[in-house]
């Protein structure tokens, strides 16, 4: 099983981006997660794609928006008003597979 995230990039602030987590496997609740340098991993939201229930971190609720394409074993996190203090490298993990994480995406805010 793997993931793979994508969607990364170089924004102003204020920009936004759409980050993808693509899974290789069926999944309930997909989170992403985020490791700026020097900090711990810090989960930012959650999904669950059965009950339809997302979460945030305090510092991306009302910015942040984490989807799912229900065809598809992908999830998605639309990032807007981006703030430089979420330059990270993002990834995606799914509960059903705690073990299996992918390269992440890096994520840059700066002017």
């Amino acid at each position: 099983e793997q993931l793979v995230e994508s969607g990364g990039g170089l924004v102003q602030p204020g920009g936004s981006l759409r980050l993808s987590c693509t899974a290789s496997f069926n999944f309930n609740t997909m989170r992403w997660y985020r490791q700026a340098p020097g900090k711990e991993r810090e989960l930012v939201a959650s999904i669950n794609s059965r009950t339809t229930t997302t979460n945030y971190a305090d510092s991306v609720k009302g910015r942040f928006t984490i989807s799912r394409d229900n065809g598809k074993n992908v999830v998605y996190l639309q990032m807007n008003n981006l703030k430089p203090e979420d330059t990270a490298v993002y990834y995606c993990n799914a509960i059903i597979r705690p073990a299996t994480w992918g390269r992440g995406t890096q994520v840059t805010v700066s002017s």
